[in-house]
């Protein structure tokens, strides 16, 4: 996948909180076009060791990534992701969720997480977010 614009981005976001009110409503909107594009499995590297991931959900915290190994199962935030090179096809929407979270995307070509994103307790309603032209959080 190509690195998407800012604009771009937007796009994506505005298409999936379209008709969402408050936050909530928001991440299920971005959730829900993460869980209908996004190809699974794929293969993706956590802490040096290939794993699948095999769905997404979301929990009190977040998007996250279902991940498996063998017979072992966790669950990993979506914004702490690794996606492989190439991204599996509809990781867009990851591109997307993380704007609006305002999560900066890693540079994942040193293999090191230079952003941090804010953990729940440090988020805001609004906070960081990607102000979107034309949606209920946008200034103008």
């Amino acid at each position: 996948m190509a690195e998407l614009s800012e604009a771009e981005l937007d796009e994506l976001v505005e298409q999936a909180i379209v008709d969402a009110y408050g936050d909530d409503e928001q991440m299920l909107g971005l959730y829900t076009m993460i869980n209908n594009n996004l190809v699974l499995p794929f293969t993706t590297t956590i802490l040096g060791v290939e794993a699948n991931v095999e769905s997404v959900d979301v929990t009190d915290s977040g998007i996250v990534a279902i991940c498996a190994r063998g017979a072992d199962r966790q669950a990993i935030p979506i914004l702490d992701l690794r996606l492989p090179v190439p991204s599996p096809a509809g990781s867009e929407w990851i591109a997307a969720y993380r704007r609006w979270a305002g999560s900066e995307r890693p540079d994942w070509a040193s293999g090191l997480m230079v952003d941090r994103h804010p953990g729940p307790s440090e988020m805001r309603p609004g906070a960081g977010r990607a102000q979107v032209p034309g949606s209920a959080r946008s200034a103008g």
